[in-house]
């Protein structure tokens, strides 16, 4: 049963790597082949995660399933990066990307079940991911540390809520605003999962921290992989939109993005050393 399980989380890590790499080949990036129904802005941002596809989150799904045939024990570390990111962006492709209005044409239909496959082997490959991962671990924080890295984090995820928050407010309020009116589908897809599931993640990584670190370590794992990696693929989307002079660009906004993934970095080799001193 344990290698069925090994052969089987190779087989899906390595193909779902392909298979991003290959949506990024298609896409509106370099072969313009796979179109999808919304605005030229998204289509901006979309080159940004197209290239963290084709050159960290896809290579990365198929070094860590080679290495897990090779029974390196660093594919953990790899391993564990990518579900919830893929997920993510899996499901903001499908459903914030679809809108039905009369000025956009696309063909983004016909490769729903590649999105699909890439969801499902993800929730396969982050439990097993989770599972690989021991919980038994006495680890000692420095508080002074984690005192300092838990207000500024806190702090950055309250400036990220708040950004989100005030685009809300002004739809809700005069029922328009600059992000909302260029693709209203991707606006509410992209601030629902980042206030009821991205935001939400980061204060319980830090309450997992503050209570019950030893248990939690792979769980905690898997968020700061998703952090690191949507980070890189959310700033990889800015620089984008200001390479391409998109004017629906928040220069404020992409400073907060970059503070938090700086944050997160930190907070990941925090953790990793920490780890590493202290694994029994």
């Amino acid at each position: 049963m344990i290698k069925f399980e090994k052969y089987l989380i190779a087989f899906l890590t390595i193909s779902s790597g392909i298979v991003v790499i290959y949506l990024s080949i298609i896409g509106p990036l370099i072969a313009k082949e796979l179109v999808y129904k919304t605005s030229q802005s998204a289509i901006n941002q979309l080159y940004g995660q197209d290239i963290t596809n084709m050159i960290f989150l896809g290579p990365v799904l198929i070094l860590s399933g080679i290495l897990l045939l090779l029974n390196k024990e660093v594919f953990r570390h790899l391993l564990i990066l990518t579900p919830l990111a893929i997920i993510y962006y899996a499901l903001s492709v499908v459903v914030g990307l679809e809108w039905s209005s009369t000025e956009y044409a696309g063909n983004s239909e016909h490769y729903f079940y590649y999105f699909l496959y890439l969801i499902i082997s993800s929730l396969v490959i982050m439990f097993y991911a989770i599972s690989q991962v021991s919980n038994k671990y006495q680890v000692n924080f420095s508080k002074k540390f984690l005192v300092i890295y838990s207000v500024v984090f806190i702090l950055a995820l309250i400036m990220f809520a708040k950004m989100w928050i005030t685009g809300v407010n002004e739809v809700i309020n005069t029922g328009s605003s600059i992000d909302y009116n260029d693709n209203p589908t991707l606006f509410w897809t992209i601030r629902t999962m980042d206030l009821g599931f991205v935001i939400p993640l980061g204060f319980i990584s830090l309450y997992l921290l503050w209570t019950r670190p030893n248990q939690s370590i792979p769980v905690i794992l898997l968020f700061y992989g998703f952090f690191i990696t949507m980070g890189i693929s959310v700033n990889a989307m800015g620089i984008s939109m200001f390479v391409n002079n998109d004017p629906t660009i928040n220069v404020g906004g992409m400073s907060i993005f970059i503070v938090l993934l700086l944050v997160v970095c930190s907070g990941y080799y925090f953790l990793l050393k920490n780890i590493k001193k202290q694994t029994v």
